[in-house]
């Protein structure tokens, strides 16, 4: 589930694609080694932290017991803004896509919405399902990416025009102005491996496997994000990539496949981008149902968000993160009539604008986070298995986090695409900044109201919904 969010073709084909094109840096392989060491760090905390809080609401439940309960439930609606952003915004992508695909394969133009609502109705039966079967249908997808990519590497690496450099992963190639660009770009191909705490309550053994799942995913990302954005400059050609990348976009990936290897692994590996961010809308989808269970079991929101389906999964807040994606892609699409953008308008609005604007919010999330675990460990000092997991790590990763999020504030305009401040450059951060203030309020109005209720907010009983649906 964690690597499905992060899936290889929607990082490749069309992530690393769009940074070599808007920020002009070499450096990208590089980038995913730098944060990949930062989340690693990260890390660390959150994953002591995970063995003595299992929660379907992980930012939620981290913040509460590790600060204080109004900045765990401002937390909480800065999180589920976060994924709602991300997993709606991926929509923007997928419909441009397959509308292409088919326009191309079959002569077929069909709006962009059309295969959108289509998809949304599938990934609606997924999510009231139980997770497993959502892991095995990802599981399978996932695998097929990562060995088309892995094609691409070696075919890139095999034919290389200027040679294999090592240009890329050299510093003189990131550390130069625009790094703040490369590495806000970056952070949003980590985004989903944090989720893996989401599942706990669900997870046979959540001490142990979840660590492990969140340590692997930060090492497969940037190791293999790493090598495949290397193959790709040395693939195109050093000099010639940036040209490329802003002229193909995403088909830059499937041209060089059909010229070198065959317009049907082409096909294939086009048809499997499809599915790639079909697997990053489930990932998604399932990690913003889980939050609105937590939040309605707890009463922080109406208590009938706690309803499940006889799988086990999350009902009710699988249906409102359904609707929310209904709402919001109609919208898009009734105002994109007629758009000057042409077939590109959901790409440049819908998926660019919320996809970053997710991103920031998660990261800003990790950062405080960070700071949260520090303070758990510190109120309960027998749990702590050290200073370095309990105090070094977390600040490191806070402080680092921190700065991240400070780039991806001042590179906000570059990262949607703009040349100047507009309105959107105040609406995207507010619609991270202000749920988070009405949590904050919120909480402390229960506090006076309902004190009861307000002891519980962050405290969510260990293997709750497992316990509930009588799952083992």
């Amino acid at each position: 589930m964690i690597i499905a969010a992060s899936a290889p073709l929607t990082v490749l084909a069309g992530g690393v694609t769009t940074t070599f094109a808007v920020t002009g840096l070499l450096g990208v392989p590089l980038s995913f080694l730098l944060l990949g060491g930062v989340l690693a760090v990260f890390a660390v905390g959150y994953a002591a932290m995970s063995r003595h809080v299992t929660n379907a609401g992980a930012f939620y439940a981290y913040v509460a017991q590790g600060i204080s309960r109004p900045a765990g439930v401002g937390a909480s609606l800065v999180a589920l803004m976060s994924y709602n952003l991300m997993q709606v915004g991926i929509y923007g992508l997928f419909g441009f896509t397959v509308s292409s695909l088919l326009s191309q394969r079959f002569g077929v133009d069909v709006p962009w919405w059309i295969p959108v609502l289509v998809c949304v109705a599938i990934v609606a039966v997924l999510g009231v399902n139980r997770v497993d079967l959502s892991a095995k249908v990802l599981g399978a997808l996932v695998a097929l990416e990562f060995l088309v990519v892995i094609v691409y590497d070696v075919v890139s690496f095999a034919v290389a025009p200027e040679g294999v450099t090592a240009a890329p992963l050299s510093p003189e190639s990131l550390f130069v102005p625009g790094v703040g660009a490369v590495l806000s770009f970056g952070i949003a191909a980590f985004m989903g491996f944090e989720s893996a705490a989401i599942y706990g309550e669900e997870a046979k053994d959540p001490r142990l496997t979840i660590p492990r799942a969140t340590y692997t995913a930060v090492a497969i990302i940037a190791v293999f994000y790493a090598v495949s954005s290397w193959a790709m400059a040395v693939g195109t050609g050093p000099s010639q990539l940036v040209d490329v990348a802003g002229k193909q976009g995403p088909d830059l990936m499937f041209s060089f496949l059909g010229s070198h290897v065959g317009t049907i692994v082409a096909d294939i590996a086009q048809l499997l981008f499809c599915t790639s961010l079909f697997a990053a809308l489930v990932s998604f989808h399932n990690a913003v149902a889980r939050y609105f269970f937590s939040l309605g079991r707890e009463r922080v929101l109406p208590a009938w968000l706690e309803r499940r389906s006889r799988h086990g999964a999350p009902k009710a807040g699988s249906l409102v993160q359904t609707g929310i994606a209904v709402v919001v892609v109609v919208g898009f699409a009734v105002v994109g009539i007629g758009s000057d953008l042409g077939p590109l308008y959901p790409v440049l609005t819908l998926f660019t604008w919320l996809t970053n604007a997710g991103a920031m919010g998660l990261v800003l999330l990790m950062a405080i986070v960070s700071v949260s675990v520090v303070g758990f460990f510190r109120r309960r000092r027998a749990l702590a298995g050290g200073a370095w997991s309990a105090l070094v790590a977390p600040v490191i990763g806070a402080v680092a986090l921190a700065a991240v999020f400070a780039l991806i504030v001042a590179n906000f305009d570059v990262l949607l695409g703009q040349t100047e401040t507009t309105p959107v450059s105040f609406v995207l951060p507010a619609l991270i900044i202000v749920p988070g203030i009405a949590g904050i309020v919120w909480a402390l109005r229960l506090r006076a109201t309902a004190p009861e209720l307000y002891r519980r907010i962050g405290h969510g009983e260990e293997g709750s919904l497992a316990h509930h649906l009588g799952e083992e």
